[in-house]
């Protein structure tokens, strides 16, 4: 007879399912109700950046495929979205999916040489991929929402603008939205690593030598991570679409290469082993909306983050920091009870 022990669900994993979707009912229901418009444009942002960080924390952390490309993807898949929500009538959701998978088929051709490359050399392919859509975008006057196909408008007033769900055209209503989609993504990735497919990613990442030997299809699921971490840049640029309204080509200018690199620094200072470092990735890279902090100046914060991530916190800042609070309590608590056995305290 079969025990009730296999069917027991761990308390420590139940607990967790129900603070995470605790929080995310407060998201949803109480920040845009607590929050001005602002707050609420600036956590959108924070929770379509997170996509994108998300994309990269399981091809590095997962895999030990180094990208930089990823803020080049986010770009490619906003125009698509354009380009279809201008040119169809299809529903927002589909777009969506149809951008995702365009993007992830751009994803896995720029990831081919990872087949036969790593590290540095990878990074630097798909660092020069973000180098070409900087610069083609504002030299070709890229597709942005005049008419036909490849329409081109400078003008910030009138024309049309990117489409939002009928059940999400206000802004707070949006953010909803886009928490939802984003939650999806998580939930998809979560699925992929508890997966045999992220059992072959984390055979990889330890050895490719030893996954050949162990029967592990190698170039394929190396071509799979890229594709899946295209496929959520893709999703995320049509969200990005919708957020904006517009889209020019100085918001992926030069300017947007250094963000590949910086969004590499935030998922190293996250965590690039927990899919919940993606979200502190994602609250790092919108620090510019946070705080009206000096460019340059946050490099230097960002570069020393990196450092001591790398020599003190190799699992970033969402296990190190639960785990120093915890080691802080424990110092109080010690303290307080030091201080209550003392002869001095006794009344």
């Amino acid at each position: 007879m079969a025990t009730g022990k296999a069917l027991r669900i761990q308390p420590q994993t139940s607990a967790r399912a129900v603070a995470i979707s605790a929080l995310l009912l407060f998201c949803l229901l109480a920040l845009p109700a607590l929050l001005s418009t602002y707050w609420v444009k600036v956590l959108t942002a924070v929770a379509i950046f997170a996509v994108v960080a998300l994309g990269l924390n399981l091809l590095f952390g997962r895999v030990g495929l180094v990208s930089l490309g990823q803020i080049a993807l986010l770009a490619v898949g906003s125009w698509i979205a354009a380009r279809l929500f201008f040119l169809t009538n299809m529903p927002f959701p589909v777009v969506l999916l149809l951008t995702g998978v365009l993007t992830a088929a751009i994803g896995t051709l720029v990831g081919l040489p990872a087949l036969r490359l790593s590290g540095l050399h990878l990074a630097l392919i798909t660092l020069m991929f973000a180098g070409v859509i900087a610069i083609v975008a504002p030299t070709t006057n890229f597709p942005n929402g005049g008419s036909g196909v490849l329409g081109h408008t400078e003008s910030s007033s009138g024309g049309l603008v990117v489409r939002r769900p009928g059940i999400a055209e206000s802004d707070a209503a949006y953010f909803r939205y886009t928490v939802i989609v984003a939650a999806i993504m998580f939930l998809l990735a979560l699925a992929h690593v508890a997966s045999k497919t992220g059992r072959a990613w984390a055979a990889i990442r330890q050895s490719e030598p030893a996954a050949l030997a162990a029967g592990v299809n190698t170039t394929f699921y190396k071509l799979y991570a890229f594709t899946l971490a295209s496929f959520m840049p893709g999703v995320a640029g049509g969200l990005y679409a919708g957020y904006v309204g517009r889209l020019y080509s100085y918001q992926f200018s030069g300017a947007r290469t250094i963000d590949s690199v910086t969004l590499l620094a935030t998922v190293l200072m996250g965590g690039i082993f927990s899919l919940w470092g993606a979200v502190v990735a994602a609250l790092l890279q919108n620090w510019f909306a946070f705080f009206e902090t000096n460019p340059d100046f946050l490099l230097v914060l960002f570069g020393v983050g990196v450092l001591q991530v790398l020599v003190t916190a190799p699992e970033g800042l969402v296990t190190q920091l639960p785990r120093d609070l915890r080691n802080l309590g424990r110092l109080l608590s010690r303290a307080v009870r030091r201080v209550g056995r003392s002869p001095g305290s006794a009344t």
